[in-house]
């Protein structure tokens, strides 16, 4: 049973436990660690897009671990499409990003997960142009149709990217795909890190947010690239307190994900003093995390 006192649902991100842990461990962890759900990852690497083809007895035995530990897999994140993305030129690049998708939104409904994250990129790998970004468009409207059959949430991700790295651009898109199931899944670390004013991006999109990934990075600038992965939270420059304020402000009640990534043996102690400073910084701003 949910329990609605509590206001908020904190998740922790897959990849920051390590690969080699089992289901049962990844679950088991998150929960002693003290967290209500775990996101889980569908990306280009071939060990988990073959996910996406896994059988029912597969799914509903983890679905039931889940069930078992009190430990759902309420997102996923769908970064496959970074290797066979919506506006390539190729044809069957395309026709594959269509397969995921359709593919991610029946792994999504049989195992509970509410909320897809989607990969905010036109192309990757490929250079960019207007027909690129008509074709990612098309792709979009179709797979807010996919998961409005379904009844499952699509959030796109605000990415590390200039594409679409910021919530102003995700409101020009979403004027293109006005569907109810078509919605933004900011990450603060990559918002932060293009240098927009993150709390201003958040009050202009606060209607159409649906999870946030709260992830600290290095701000690109004239003497560094950026650095949008691979940070122990409170290595970056986000201003998570500034953060906070605003969701506070703006009465966000929707789930937050810690997003790290798991390098070394530290692993489970960078994710507990993770948590511990953005529940203290969270708690400082008026907004109750924990």
């Amino acid at each position: 049973m949910h329990n609605f006192d509590k206001k908020f649902r904190l998740g922790i991100y897959e990849k920051a436990m390590p690969n080699e842990l089992s289901w049962e461990e990844r679950l088991t962890n998150a929960k002693e660690l003290g967290f209500d759900f775990v996101e889980i990852s569908v990306d280009e690497s071939d060990e988990r897009r073959s996910r996406l083809d896994w059988s029912d007895k597969e799914i509903y035995t983890l679905r039931h671990l889940c069930e078992k530990y009190g430990m759902p897999l309420h997102s996923m994140c769908l970064s496959a499409h970074r290797k066979f993305p919506f506006g390539s030129e190729d044809e069957a690049t395309r026709k594959e990003a269509y397969v995921i998708m359709e593919k991610a939104i029946n792994l999504a409904y049989k195992l509970g997960v509410r909320c897809i994250q989607l990969a905010g990129y036109d192309v990757y790998y490929e250079p960019q142009n207007d027909i690129t970004h008509q074709r990612f468009i098309e792709g979009m409207k179709a797979s807010a149709k996919m998961a409005e059959r379904a009844g499952v949430m699509l959030g796109v991700e605000i990415m590390d990217t200039p594409y679409l790295n910021s919530l102003s651009k995700f409101e020009v898109l979403k004027r293109e795909i006005p569907s109810p199931y078509f919605m933004a899944y900011p990450d603060v670390g990559n918002i932060t890190g293009w240098n927009y004013d993150t709390c201003t991006e958040l009050k202009l999109s606060r209607d159409h947010i649906v999870q946030i990934h709260l992830k600290d990075t290095l701000k690109v600038s004239d003497t560094c690239k950026g650095q949008f992965r691979d940070l122990v939270i409170g290595e970056g420059q986000v201003d998570f307190s500034a953060i906070f304020k605003t969701l506070a402000q703006i009465d966000y009640a929707a789930p937050l994900v810690i997003e790290m990534w798991a390098q070394d043996e530290h692993w489970a102690e960078n994710i507990r003093g993770a948590k511990a400073r953005l529940a203290d910084l969270a708690n400082q701003s008026g907004f109750n995390l924990v």
